[in-house]
């Protein structure tokens, strides 16, 4: 398998997973409705363990721009691989999304608001304020780059870090993600907004382009501090 493919792969895994997750809590007569933000945070925890487990032996299972520009700005990753990896990344993001849809089908209908159906496929704010809010996921993200860069210099036993890096991904919902919803990764929001805007999704509403940059901007910044943070404390 090429690392396009595989990332292409991972990250479809990650958004089916991910965002079937908050669908299962958010969509009416879903047997998971209201089970609340505990279980969002385990299912994406989950959810990238799974995608990591996947694709990693392929093309490292970066499924994240962020941490991909962030590895490539410390020198860990050619920066020439860079568009290819992003573009599977949005690619596989799309699919997830699409196929999200299509497990739920019966049950779109059945849900009134249009803004949970929206927060199935992308995140949106607590509050609205653009300024708090990009820097909630740059600081998101920072935590997560900063993180898998630290658990992959530990020697844990064969095959246990995908499974830390999602408990790493637990720990950043249940503490950080109150404000935002914790994109942390521009991929996993901007792909299946694109999805939402795309599919004729029953009662939904627009699709909230307005804020979609802030999912995007924050978490390039934070991976980048992360990734040059990790280099200059970590490394030195």
């Amino acid at each position: 398998m090429t690392p396009f493919l595989a990332e292409i792969i991972g990250t479809m895994i990650l958004i089916i997973l991910g965002d079937g997750v908050v669908a299962g809590v958010l969509l009416k007569k879903s047997k998971a409705e209201n089970s609340g933000w505990i279980v969002i945070t385990a299912g994406w925890g989950l959810a990238v363990a799974m995608a990591v487990y996947a694709v990693g032996g392929f093309s490292g299972a970066h499924l994240n721009p962020a941490v991909t520009i962030g590895l490539a700005a410390i020198g860990s990753f050619p920066w020439a691989d860079v568009p290819s990896y992003i573009l599977a990344q949005f690619i596989g993001a799309f699919l997830g999304g699409v196929i999200v849809w299509l497990h739920y089908l019966p049950h779109w209908k059945e849900t009134n608001d249009p803004g949970a159906k929206l927060g199935i496929f992308c995140t949106g704010p607590g509050i609205r304020d653009n300024f708090g809010n990009l820097v909630s996921e740059i600081i998101g993200t920072f935590i997560l780059v900063l993180g898998i860069l630290a658990i992959g210099a530990n020697k844990f036993a064969d095959g246990i870090n995908p499974f830390i890096v999602g408990l790493l991904i637990v720990s950043i919902g249940l503490s950080l993600g109150g404000t935002t919803g914790y994109a942390i990764n521009p991929a996993r929001d901007l792909g299946p907004r694109i999805a939402h805007a795309v599919l004729p999704i029953a009662g939904k509403g627009n699709s909230d382009w307005g804020y979609s940059w802030i999912p995007v901007v924050g978490p390039v910044i934070g991976g980048v501090l992360g990734a040059l943070f990790y280099k200059a404390f970590f490394l030195a």
